[in-house]
């Protein structure tokens, strides 16, 4: 009935069946994709890809090690409103791939202290300085000064020995010497050949103590360092990020962010303290400090939220959710405890517990101007990225990476 058939050679019928196969199967592709797509499961947005299931690691980390590249990201949505939380999340990647400090610039800062160690030692051959701070806890950006601690454990260094040991230090390696008065009396200083910016203290331990928690905490959970970079950049955009002016420390940021990590109904992160009390104890001699934390395995959270979505639980967690008349917030303890009427509590507008010695980190905020500022500034934000969805409106990203 079919006289105008083709005839195939029996030789070929394997090859012909195999072809035939291979077609159904990339049909069969072909359809469960575009049926995914048209079901609004899979949304690849056009030049930017993010993943809420988080595929993606950084590549540039202060240690020097690398990971898969941040660029694999894939927006897994159920409907617009995820997308737009998927373009806030891509944007925080941006932002924080643009402004996270390289391993160039801690190798740099890391030259400058062995260098001045050296020197130092010629004079005090007992004395230790230690690299603290955001640049090495992993908290720090390209432009952050680095911080630099001083250990004499003999005995105390008044003010006039400070500034000897300033005179010393400007005849060859540093310039824009500057003595600050405070609690903790700051030497600031610029090193003349890398131009780092440094401020070197004298004997603050608890400093380096809280550096090597804050590094643990940094690299514990993938999704740590871009959130806290951001949140500070944002607190610097809106004026409420300066300790100098009866606002919030970077520091007191950093545990604000930690601790609303710790207290989600799924935990973004632990408390290592009490996970890890040898690596962290309070007592541990200072030079066995930046050893302690070296064999904690990373945190494996249940938590899936994407950037963007704990943004904004961030702002909401501060606006309406935290009680700063009668909690404290602790990262030692991953909870926010009950305000006691004792002395360092007491009367205090924003309570933020030090995981050491136990200080209140936010006593700068000591104006209800500047309280209510602070609480004015994070409800304002957290009303408009409900309502845009998109980081520019509560902080301008261009303007952001150029400084």
């Amino acid at each position: 009935s079919f006289p105008n058939r083709v005839k195939i050679n029996p030789a070929f019928v394997p090859y012909v069946r195999n072809q035939y196969r291979i077609k159904c199967i990339l049909f069969s592709l072909i359809m469960i994709i575009k049926h995914i797509m048209c079901s609004g499961f899979l949304f690849i947005q056009p030049g930017r890809l993010h993943s809420r299931s988080h595929g993606y690691t950084q590549t540039n980390r202060d240690d020097g090690k690398t990971g898969p590249s941040w660029k694999a990201r894939v927006c897994i949505s159920t409907n617009a409103v995820s997308c737009y939380v998927s373009q806030l999340s891509g944007q925080m990647v941006e932002l924080f791939e643009a402004c996270q400090q390289q391993s160039t610039d801690l190798e740099r800062k890391e030259l400058c202290r062995a260098q001045l160690q050296r020197e130092i030692q010629r004079l005090f051959p007992l004395v230790r300085l230690y690299l603290a701070g955001s640049s090495l806890s992993g908290f720090g950006s390209r432009n952050s000064d680095a911080d630099l601690c001083l250990v004499i454990q003999a005995a105390p260094v008044s003010l006039v020995e400070l500034r000897n040991m300033c005179v010393f230090w400007s005849t060859a390696y540093i310039e824009r010497p500057q003595l600050i008065r405070a609690k903790v009396p700051i030497l600031k200083f610029r090193d003349k050949v890398s131009g780092v910016e440094f401020d070197l203290n004298v004997n603050n331990t608890v400093g380096i103590r809280n550096t090597f928690l804050l590094r643990s905490y940094a690299y514990a959970e993938r999704r740590v360092r871009p959130i806290i970079l951001v949140v500070k950049r944002w607190a610097r955009h809106h004026r409420i990020n300066d300790a100098s002016k009866g606002t919030l420390s970077s520091y007191t940021l950093v545990l604000m962010v930690l601790h609303y990590l710790q207290t989600l109904p799924e935990p973004v992160i632990p408390s290592l303290q009490n996970e890890y009390p040898e690596c962290f104890s309070p007592s541990m001699d200072i030079h066995r400090v930046p050893e302690g934390p070296r064999d904690i395995p990373p945190y494996s959270s249940s938590n899936q939220a994407s950037l963007g979505e704990l943004l904004l639980g961030f702002l909401k967690y501060y606006t309406s959710v935290f009680r700063w008349d009668k909690q404290v917030i602790s990262v030692r303890e991953a909870k926010a405890l009950p305000k006691s009427n004792s002395l360092e509590w007491r009367d205090k507008f924003i309570c933020v517990e030090e995981p050491f010695d136990g200080t209140n980190t936010a006593r700068a905020v000591h104006e209800k101007v500047k309280f209510d500022a602070i609480k004015a500034q994070f409800a304002e934000s957290w009303q408009m990225l409900q309502l845009r969805r998109d980081l520019n409106f509560i902080l301008p990203i261009r303007n952001t990476i150029q400084r």
